[in-house]
């Protein structure tokens, strides 16, 4: 399995890029990605995002050393792992704003979180908030109107409530090709007038197109390609994770 990921901050941004994004593994089969967005009218959302990325890869780093020290089973299945890392994200969230005793405004960002088994080959994705992902050329966009429900909204509440509450979950398998991607990667425009005949597509060319696939930085030469070449560059911020198999 091949690994890529990009993070860039949108042209109309200034001060922060305020997506990010994670990869880790979980022991030996499991690996953890997740892309997150935060709130551009919330307060130092670049700080939300980034801090939701860091407890996700604390919980992931956590789970594998109980695994390999016999504390944790590996044969606990993909959903179950998934409800449990949410879980754990909730109460550390809940932790940390007790702590630095943080406001709501200074906890939003949405959550696209990617469970993938490598031994079996299956996976699952939660979406919380607004993305994209695409499933072996299957894309599905969660649009909700630029009003995303954010996690921080939610911190107070019973999470086992929450957790079923949760529409926007896919389970797969037969993994081949899977992106995942925050809201910025539909926020492409021609900024620079280059005169071209080819007509690209920069979704498609970012999450379908496997050119370039032999190379770690894939996607960045992608970015580049399509500012350079076509003129096209993400006017929001955007976070990416593609693996291909």
């Amino acid at each position: 399995m091949k690994i890529y990921s990009v993070q860039q901050i949108g042209e109309y941004h200034i001060n922060h890029c305020e997506d990010y994004l994670v990869i880790e593994e979980i022991g030996s089969n499991r690996l953890l990605c997740a892309v997150m967005d935060g709130c551009t009218m919330g307060i130092d959302s670049y700080f939300a995002s980034t801090l939701v990325g860091k407890i996700l890869r604390k919980i992931a780093k956590t789970k594998g050393y109980m695994e390999l020290y016999g504390f944790d089973s590996v044969d606990v299945d993909i959903e179950t792992m998934l409800k449990s890392i949410m879980k754990e994200l909730f109460s550390e969230l809940n932790i940390t704003r007790q702590q630095l005793l943080l406001d709501t405004k200074e906890l939003l960002t949405t959550l696209i979180i990617l469970l993938v088994d490598k031994k079996s080959n299956t996976g699952s994705v939660m979406v919380i908030g607004d993305g994209l992902i695409s499933i072996n050329g299957q894309i599905t966009e969660f649009d909700q109107d630029n009003k995303p429900d954010y996690i921080g909204f939610h911190l107070s509440e019973d999470f086992q409530t929450w957790y079923r509450n949760q529409t926007q979950k896919v389970t797969f398998d037969a993994i081949s090709d899977i992106s995942i991607a925050t809201d910025g990667i539909a926020m492409f425009e021609k900024l620079n007038d280059i005169p071209v005949e080819e007509v690209i597509d920069p979704i498609d060319f970012l999450i379908h197109d496997k050119s370039g696939a032999n190379n770690e930085d894939m996607l960045e030469l992608k970015l580049k390609r399509l500012q350079h070449v076509f003129g096209f560059k993400p006017t929001d911020d955007l976070a990416l994770i593609r693996l291909i198999v």
